[in-house]
């Protein structure tokens, strides 16, 4: 009987993957509204992906797997993406955390669901596949090796 359970626990080696940028309070607190594209740089360092719709953005990509078992596949259970968004000036604008809720992209800052355009469709497509059958969406999988 105790070698039995042994085996068994021996098993049970559960893990969780976080890759990606973690998001740190204290560290946001560093880069507020009205903070220059060089503070966001110094305080979050480089950017997983950029982009420009009306002005820049910094995105920043987190992704966390639970693995329940050691020779399981990990499944995508959360991702965020931060979003810089910066104004004409160059200065930060507005700062973002999107993730889903209820299946639609959600803003946990402003505790918003944004409306559509290239910024929420390219979220969503980011998003859209965490927890499915085949793991993170393709564009995640790109992004975290996966």
């Amino acid at each position: 009987m105790i070698g039995t359970s042994a085996i068994v626990s021996g098993c049970q080696t559960g893990e969780v993957l976080n890759q990606g940028y973690i998001i740190d309070e204290k560290t946001l607190e560093m880069v507020p509204v009205g903070s220059s594209r060089e503070q966001v740089l110094l305080a979050l360092g480089s950017p997983s992906t950029t982009a420009t719709f009306d002005n820049e953005v910094f995105y920043y990509f987190s992704q966390k797997r639970v693995r329940p078992l050691a020779f399981m596949r990990p499944k995508v259970v959360d991702q965020h993406i931060l979003a810089i968004y910066f104004n004409k000036d160059n200065q930060v604008g507005r700062i973002a955390n999107y993730g889903l809720k209820d299946g639609k992209v959600f803003d946990f800052v402003s505790r918003t669901t944004p409306t559509g355009g290239a910024d929420s469709s390219f979220l969503m497509q980011i998003l859209s596949d965490t927890g499915s059958a085949g793991g993170a969406g393709n564009a995640a999988k790109g992004i975290f090796g996966g």
